[in-house]
């Protein structure tokens, strides 16, 4: 059904970069807050927002996306708290400066994939249940800016992972916590995911199908294969033509 094996019942889809273009806005958030922070240190290079965004911060909580990167450049800041402003020099204070930028973006505009959009009302249309699960705090705000909000019935985001003390992927955990609230076993539903930490903790989750989405091209197919991925797409809509 829908491109899925028989026994889906279920769809948990990520939102960046799946169905939404939010991971090209979170890319550039990310480069321009790095980059600012990294020209007040001597030796280093401009963050790659190609390497740099999927090793270490792709699909990964803000913070530990702050950490992996900075470890990668062996730079350590103190954690500091979530309330730091945007200048503080802290994991939260930087996390909370890309959070700023990308909120300014997405109010400049943001659309969802049409593809996604044809996915999502055919999932509904099968009966197929449907959540969101990401890693970003802002999810309900870019699903209701975009008009999905009707066509998702679960919402697993930043803020659950906060108050329910998830890890984040590449562990399972917001997976499973979809299917629990969905009421669907894993092997019975399907991840839907652009990250390889996603990819990751769908297949780490047992679920009974992963589905990659590549929309970056130069190899990345291979890297959700390789993470994971049951089959990869460039787009949702393509299911639909099987």
């Amino acid at each position: 059904m829908l491109g899925l094996p028989q026994r889906v019942t279920a769809c948990l889809f990520d939102l960046d970069g799946v169905l939404t273009p939010t991971a090209v806005i979170h890319n550039t958030a990310w480069t321009r807050t790095f980059d600012d922070f990294l020209k007040g240190r001597a030796g280093q290079r401009p963050f790659d927002p190609v390497a740099d965004y999927n090793d270490y911060v792709d699909g990964k909580p803000r913070e530990a996306g702050v950490r992996d990167f900075l470890a990668s450049r062996g730079i350590a800041l103190p954690e500091g708290t979530p309330g730091d402003p945007p200048d503080a020099q802290t994991v939260h204070g930087l996390g909370n400066r890309k959070n700023a930028l990308l909120l300014t973006l997405i109010k400049e505009g943001l659309e969802p994939y049409p593809g996604s959009v044809r996915y999502l009302h055919a999932a509904a249309g099968a009966g197929l249940r449907r959540a969101v699960v990401s890693s970003s705090a802002n999810t309900l705000q870019v699903i209701t800016s975009t008009g999905l909000a009707p066509l998702l019935e679960v919402r697993v985001d930043g803020g659950t992972i906060r108050e329910r003390g998830l890890r984040g992927k590449p562990a399972p955990d917001t997976f499973l916590e979809a299917a629990k609230e969905l009421g669907v076993a894993p092997e019975h539903a399907a991840v839907f995911e652009d990250a390889l930490a996603g990819v990751a903790a769908g297949r780490a989750g047992g679920f009974g199908c992963v589905v990659g989405v590549d929309r970056i091209g130069g190899g990345h197919a291979d890297d959700l294969r390789a993470a994971g991925a049951d089959v990869v797409v460039p787009d949702l809509d393509v299911l639909l033509e099987g």
